[in-house]
């Protein structure tokens, strides 16, 4: 069959990736088999499940394999499997381009640091451009399962920025790629090397890997006809956990999670019972580029009876843990099980209920006895965790128990304050847990609620993360205490202050009533009330919203985000003992620039934004100049 050759140009992602793979990957150039293998196992794994509806497909050959061949004399190396194969259009959009959401963020992340760069291309995931580490020009020849014989394809690059792709006569489905070696990598051309790579990285890989046996024969190593598989070949899963090794469970990971970095932690288990399932989930140690993306599917990969469904069955673990990657291998569902059966399957619904108290329950392993390996998930994962307050209620309390927050109590932006941390150093009498909300640490950490708290001592939990407003919306007690804002409603420290307090407070309060409602007067529809307050020792005034409106920070957040914010007005609180309240309370002739002014000042302070910032500034400047005469 003859056909015209095309010559086609790469996307510019992925020539930047080709010179990246090139540069800053050659120190572990090994994993580019590594890669090809996993390509080609999970090429099979997808004819396996297709042929399920179609028998068809395996075209009479069903025993799926991959096969691994060196030529010393022409320098190339071969990776073959009998799985589904690739149409043209394919070829051109899984050899051409990165279909990757997160794409353009991972090229505006890389620094030109060749370790820091191989350690975020490990995150981004290489699959098939890494054969250029190793190759300078690479020959695909695939068809697709199902497609006539004249329907083969064969693309060749030499990574530079294009690659050709004509059409072939391919009698057997499935994938063959050709690496025709760089100089300085002839290494690879030995069956003893080979061996040693795949049993290192391969070993665990469902499908036997099979390579042709080696003699010696007349004082020299000789490659025979016989075949012979180098792979264990079995479903690492399904193997006893006491027979497993750490490397191989990690070495299985990489291969599952696309990653090039060892996992932080792993569970593996077999339930029994009305649901019969096995689970490997691992939890990553760096957070991938697309986790923010809430619409990618991520995710575990789903088997029944060792027989590969999908990837990325999201049904098996609510989305707030979309981090999660591994296997889950199940006895009961029917084989031609789909997404559409997985969302109605009570059998589904018991193991992502499994699923998520194993994740759950490892995570507070890690927080209890690896407490730095937690701190790291937390920095990685922390906000995708806070999610699951307010989207899974059944776990909520579990979930809470694993927040971490900045406090009071290190007074810096470290996130590693639990709930019960903080519980157990409350004070004698204190039956809340009190936190403060901004839109950035150091305006929390400043903020003037915090004055009587500091003064007392009392532990105040930081938030300055957007999700907290959210978290803190469907998380309103834990192990009985109640979460209280600073900064709404009145103050009432109960056991925490003495009677004197509450009787000095009381008299202030009357003592300061014709000011308190001067300023109210003055004020008119910008305040709901005006009041006085011993939340303060330093500054004159501050903000808060009344019990049941929203505080200032959320109201501010949801304006940003577009949303139509219910109209409330904030409660003006001065303090007595401060001396410009005092001067406040015998000023005539520019009483209401006085009182705008703390007005707008104890807006600044809580972190809001001034209707009229020039009116701020003329009646500041004009009170300057009035008290320097």
């Amino acid at each position: 069959m003859t056909t015209t050759k095309e010559t086609l140009g790469f996307q510019a992602e992925v020539k930047q990736l080709l010179q990246l793979m090139i540069h800053s990957l050659y120190s572990n150039r090994e994993i580019f088999l590594r890669e090809l293998v996993s390509n080609a196992s999970d090429a099979c794994d997808k004819l396996r499940f297709e042929a399920l509806a179609n028998a068809g497909l395996f075209e009479s050959d069903p025993d799926l394999k991959i096969k691994v061949g060196y030529d010393s004399t022409a320098r190339t190396l071969t990776i073959a499997d009998n799985g589904i194969g690739m149409s043209r259009e394919e070829v051109v959009n899984n050899l051409g381009t990165i279909a990757k959401s997160g794409t353009r963020e991972f090229f505006q992340a890389l620094t030109g640091d060749q370790q820091k760069d191989a350690h975020l291309i490990g995150q981004f995931g290489v699959g098939f451009y890494s054969s250029f580490i190793v190759a300078d020009r690479v020959t695909v020849l695939t068809r697709r399962a199902g497609l006539a014989a004249n329907q083969g394809v064969r693309w060749e690059s030499a990574g530079a920025g294009e690659f050709s792709i004509e059409m072939i006569d391919k009698p057997a489905r499935g994938t063959e790629i050709t690496l025709h070696l760089k100089e300085g990598q002839d290494d690879l051309l030995s069956g003893w090397k080979l061996r040693e790579i795949l049993r290192k990285y391969s070993d665990h890989i469902v499908q036997p890997i099979v390579m042709k046996k080696e003699a010696w024969k007349d004082g020299a190593q000789v490659v025979t006809d016989e075949d012979e598989t180098v792979n264990k070949a079995s479903a690492l899963w399904a193997r006893p956990k006491s027979e497993i090794k750490d490397e191989e469970y990690t070495e299985f990971y990489k291969h599952v999670g696309h990653d090039f970095e060892a996992p932080l932690a792993w569970t593996h288990g077999r339930v029994e019972g009305r649901t019969e399932y096995t689970q490997l989930l691992y939890v990553p140690a760096h957070a991938p580029f697309d986790l923010w993306d809430r619409q990618q599917r991520h995710g575990v990969k789903l088997y029944v009876r060792r027989v590969f469904i999908m990837d990325d069955a999201e049904q098996l673990l609510p989305v707030y843990l979309r981090f999660v990657r591994g296997v889950v291998d199940s006895s009961d569902l029917p084989l031609n099980v789909s997404r559409e059966i997985l969302q109605e399957s009570k059998d589904i619904e018991a193991i992502r209920a499994g699923c998520t108290k194993k994740v759950l329950g490892l995570l507070d392993d890690l927080a209890q006895n690896r407490k730095e390996d937690y701190a790291k998930f937390w920095g990685e994962f922390g906000r995708v965790l806070k999610e699951g307050i307010g989207e899974d209620p059944a776990n909520r309390d579990k979930i809470a128990g694993l927040l971490r927050f900045a406090s009071t109590h290190l007074d810096t932006s470290e996130e590693s304050v639990s709930l019960a941390d903080y519980s157990s150093r409350m004070k004698e009498g204190q039956d809340k847990i009190y936190y403060v909300t901004a839109d950035g640490f150091t305006a929390a950490q400043h903020s003037p609620h915090l004055e009587i708290f500091r003064k007392k001592g009392i532990e105040v939990l930081l938030l300055s993360d957007r999700v907290d407003e959210w978290v803190l919306g469907h998380l309103t007690e834990f192990e009985g205490k109640s979460l209280q804002s600073v900064a709404k409603g009145g103050l009432d420290l109960g056991k925490l202050e003495d009677e004197a307090e509450k009787k000095a407070q009381a008299e202030q309060a009357d003592a300061f009533g014709e000011l308190t409602g001067k300023i109210k007067t003055s004020l008119g529809e910008r305040v709901k009330d005006v009041r006085v307050t011993h939340r303060l020792t330093d500054s004159p005034a501050c903000l808060v919203a009344d019990e049941h409106d929203l505080g200032g920070n959320l109201a501010r957040l949801l304006k940003a985000a577009g949303q139509n914010v219910p109209s409330s007005k904030p409660i003006l609180e001065i303090n007595p003992d401060h001396p410009v309240v005092q001067r406040l309370k015998y000023e005539e002739k520019r009483f209401d620039d006085w009182s705008a002014v703390l007005f707008d000042q104890a807006l600044l302070a809580e972190g809001g934004q001034l209707e009229d910032p020039a009116g701020f500034v003329k009646r500041v400047n004009a009170l300057m100049l009035e008290m320097g005469r």
